[in-house]
């Protein structure tokens, strides 16, 4: 058993009902902003931030601190805390920021726990949606209730997400391209939800560039159990999770990708040439 999972029990509070008061913590933050007027943190063109993303990130940090002292924590907004430890948070407190300010409801909030760089927990808020997805030491629940993937193991039969395909350029768009052509369908815009989706068998494949560590940590642990999938990699292709040790931020950023059928054997890996469809 996990150290962290041990800790909680010990405590009398499950992992999984940590997790879940986390997410109702970062419900109720909702009822305390009047104003989502954004900022613009400029790193990669319009970068927005409300103060919802740091009063959530805030309310957690808190949270997690007084539960595990001996934690550190990463933040998207707020960076490193907390002493060096074998364990780790990873917040996104709003994943999906252009979508809530936007007034669409697929914005989420990510939190994933690492214990000596195994990803042992996660949880997937869905607040507008009303769905919370919570990932603890390989069994995922939705609501509740066990989370299953579809079971698709055909390109030519999946449904495809991506955030927005024009994140890709030169050899990563080809790669996506042939991916798109060889699909079903494909929905745009999804952020973390199309994560969420595959998790409960409504999409098959997502595929994204370029992600950072928040935002893949908590979505590691939910493909791990009950939802089929082997890693997150078999969700589609994504940037090459980065270690879970404090690098730099700018060390997250690296753009690199892998393919993977929906079984999640790799179909070619290259990081100059994109990524086949053939098995």
């Amino acid at each position: 058993m996990a150290a962290a999972l041990a800790q909680a029990n010990a405590a009398g509070v499950s992992l999984a009902e940590f997790l879940d008061s986390l997410g109702d913590l970062a419900r109720a933050s909702l009822s305390t902003i009047a104003d989502l007027a954004c900022a613009d943190k400029g790193m990669a063109g319009y970068d927005p931030v409300t103060a919802l993303d740091t009063a959530i990130e805030t309310t957690i940090r808190r949270a997690i601190s007084s539960r595990f002292p001996d934690h550190r924590i990463w933040g998207e907004e707020q960076g490193w805390s907390g002493p060096a430890a074998g364990a780790e948070w990873s917040i996104d407190p709003v994943d999906g920021t252009r979508a809530l300010v936007c007034g669409l409801p697929s914005w989420s909030v990510l939190v994933g726990l690492i214990e000596d760089g195994r990803h042992v927990a996660g949880l997937i808020d869905l607040p507008v949606l009303g769905e919370r997805l919570i990932a603890v030491d390989g069994q995922t629940l939705v609501n509740g209730q066990l989370a299953r993937a579809s079971g698709c193991r055909r390109l030519a039969e999946a449904r495809l997400a991506t955030t927005d395909p024009f994140l890709f350029a030169g050899d990563e768009r080809a790669g996506f391209e042939r991916v798109l052509r060889a699909s079903r369908m494909c929905r745009y815009g999804l952020d973390a939800l199309a994560y969420a989706r595959v998790s409960t068998g409504d999409i098959d494949l997502v595929v994204e560039n370029g992600l950072q560590r928040h935002d893949y940590d908590a979505l590691i642990p939910a493909y791990a159990g009950p939802a089929a999938i082997s890693a997150i990699g078999a969700a589609g292709m994504i940037s090459r999770p980065a270690r879970s040790s404090p690098l730099p931020p700018k060390r997250f950023t690296k753009r690199r990708s892998r393919c993977f059928r929906r079984d999640g054997g790799e179909v070619r890996r290259s990081h100059r040439r994109g990524c086949s469809t053939q098995p």
